[in-house]
């Protein structure tokens, strides 16, 4: 078995191994794993705003930085000559008034116009998904639906259906933007 120095300058210690052809030894290894740590994957603000979402945030990497909200690579740039990407969501609306507490199920390929136009009070959840979806969630609560209309009684069956639709993400708005993202990047 052969023995090497560390590469480091000034270094005798004895390189532990052989790492894409850099020789370190144990102590600069070390060093290393802990400054990689420490620089990859870390939360800091944007050079600017994203240019998908607009958003300040993101995740600092070796190789750039992404958004914090869309994962978008920041300083690539949609084409601006093409539509913007069609992302399909079934939204929860929830509205409590004279009529009580209820949910609005609906769908849109633009929600933000969409839900500019619809009263209501918090937005629950989007789920991706299209008429098709919308239909089968309609059919799925039909029980609880407010006849001739996309409203529905707030039951714990569909709160908890639109929890479960809702877990782990705390802004609906940065699920979409993620999404919106995504469909962008696919696009080419």
């Amino acid at each position: 078995m052969v023995t090497s120095s560390c590469c480091v300058p000034g270094c005798a210690g004895t390189a532990a191994d052989a790492l894409a052809g850099v020789t370190l030894c144990a102590t600069h290894v070390t060093l290393v794993t802990e400054f990689a740590a420490e620089h990859v994957g870390v939360e800091d603000a944007l050079p600017g705003p994203c240019a998908v979402c607009g958003s300040r945030i993101g995740v600092r990497f070796p190789s750039g930085f992404v958004c914090a909200r869309c994962e978008w690579r920041w300083g690539d740039v949609p084409d601006g000559d093409l539509a913007p990407p069609r992302v399909d969501v079934v939204y929860y609306l929830r509205m409590r008034d004279d009529f009580g507490d209820r949910v609005k199920i609906g769908t849109t390929t633009n929600p933000r116009q969409r839900l500019a136009a619809i009263p209501h009070q918090d937005l629950l959840a989007f789920e991706r998904g299209d008429r098709s979806l919308e239909r089968r969630r309609h059919t799925q609560f039909a029980a609880t639906r407010y006849p001739g209309t996309e409203w529905f009684r707030a039951t714990p069956e569909l709160l908890a259906h639109i929890d479960a639709v809702a877990a782990g993400v705390e802004d609906p708005w940065d699920l979409h933007a993620r999404w919106t993202s995504e469909a962008l990047a696919l696009r080419g």
